[in-house]
C-alpha cells in the first residue's frame, strides 16, 4: 500500500506540472510575433447579442499570407462586434471590413517592440517555473505528511523527493526550451 500512495502523489503532481508546461506554452502563443496566427485572437471576448463569447465560436479563421489573418464569421451580423472587440484589445490592429470577412493586416514589428515582447515572455517563462516550485511544495508537503502517519519510510521518502526532483527539472527544461523558440521567433526578422 505504501507504493500506492507515494505513486499517486507523484502522478498527481506529474499530471498538474504537464498542465502548468502546457497553460505556459499557450500564453506564449498569444504573445505577438509580427506572424498572423488565429491563437492571437480566438479567445478575444466579443459581446454577440448580450452575452460574452469568445471569437473562435463565433468565426473561423485563416492566413492567407504570412501577415493577414481572415475572420470569417459565422453570422454576417456579429462583424460589427468582432471589429469592436478587435479595436478594443491590446493588439493594436485595425480590422477591415469587406461585407463577408474581417481581414488583420499585421506590421513588422520594431526593434524596441520585440525585445519587449522578450521580457513579456521571460515573464511568462518564470511565472510557469514558479508554478512547478509551489507544485514541488505541496507534493513534498504530502510526501512528509505519508512518513509522520507511518505510510512511507525515510528511504521511500529519499527516493520519491529524488523523483519529483527529477520531474521538475524535466518540466522546466521543456519550458525553458519552449522560452528559447519563442525568444528566436520573435527576435527574427
Amino acid at each position: 500500500m505504501t507504493d500506492g500512495l507515494e505513486a499517486m502523489v507523484l502522478d498527481e503532481v506529474r499530471e498538474k506540472m504537464a498542465k502548468a508546461v502546457v497553460h505556459t506554452r499557450q500564453e506564449f502563443a498569444n504573445v505577438r510575433t509580427g506572424r498572423a496566427a488565429p491563437a492571437l485572437v480566438e479567445k478575444l471576448i466579443v459581446e454577440y447579442y448580450g452575452s460574452e463569447v469568445p471569437l473562435q465560436q463565433l468565426a473561423g479563421f485563416s492566413v492567407p499570407e504570412a501577415r493577414m489573418l481572415v475572420i470569417n464569421p459565422y453570422d454576417k451580423a456579429s462583424m460589427g462586434a468582432i471589429e469592436k472587440a478587435i479595436r478594443s484589445s491590446d493588439l493594436g490592429l485595425n480590422p477591415s471590413n469587406d461585407g463577408n470577412n474581417i481581414r488583420l493586416n499585421f506590421p513588422p514589428l520594431t526593434a524596441e517592440r520585440r525585445k519587449e515582447f522578450v521580457k513579456v515572455v521571460k515573464h511568462m517563462a518564470e511565472d510557469g517555473r514558479q508554478k512547478l516550485r509551489n507544485l514541488r511544495r505541496a507534493a513534498r508537503r504530502d510526501l512528509e505528511g505519508l512518513e509522520r502517519d507511518g505510510d512511507l519510510s525515510e528511504d521511500e521518502l529519499a527516493r520519491a523527493e529524488k523523483e519529483l526532483d527529477k520531474l521538475i527539472h524535466a518540466q522546466e527544461a521543456e519550458i525553458d526550451t519552449a522560452l528559447q523558440l519563442k525568444e528566436q521567433e520573435l527576435l527574427e526578422d
